[in-house]
């Protein structure tokens, strides 16, 4: 795999890039953008599926069924002389398992986020990290070696002022 690092003053010029490239082929998983600041392009350019809502949802069911699971044994495990109130509380349990439902959730979020952003799981760590000169950013594309002529050549013509490449 071949790393062509583009940097783009103008952010137009960087979603056209990226525009083009994915119109011939790269994946969006091929493309990173790096800067020092926050990059919003518009809808369509740089869309990358996110699954964080249903990591979410799984987690809090599994957490909360787990947590009822977990009480109802614990009040049924040892048989206590309860004075004629009833062996477990609707209210007791409800607190618990909510609170669990949420823990679950939240720590299923935080957990997807970490692996779809790269910090956990499935990046590439030998990928270069390109410097970022301030108020410019840069786009950098992961291509075979026979894609790379082409990309680079489409990265100049979008606008790239400065130009680099890694790999194979």
């Amino acid at each position: 795999m071949i790393y062509l690092t583009a940097e783009f003053r103008d952010r137009a010029a960087a979603a056209e890039a990226i525009r083009l490239l994915r119109e011939n082929g790269i994946a969006p998983a091929d493309l990173d953008v790096f800067s020092e600041e926050p990059v919003e392009f518009p809808r369509g350019v740089l869309d990358r599926s996110s699954r964080i809502s249903l990591a979410s949802v799984l987690g809090g069911i599994l957490f909360g069924v787990l947590a009822t699971a977990f009480i109802f044994w614990t009040q049924h495990d040892y048989p206590l002389i309860t004075g004629g109130m009833p062996l477990s509380s609707f209210w007791a349990t409800g607190v618990i398992t909510f609170e669990m439902t949420m823990l679950g959730a939240s720590l299923a979020a935080f957990v997807w986020f970490l692996r779809e952003s790269g910090l956990i799981g499935r990046r590439d760590r030998s990928a270069p990290v390109p410097h970022v000169d301030p108020g410019s950013l840069c786009l950098r594309v992961r291509c075979t070696a026979e894609k790379a002529g082409w990309a680079s050549e489409s990265l100049r013509r979008t606008g790239a002022i400065a130009f680099g490449a890694q790999g194979e």
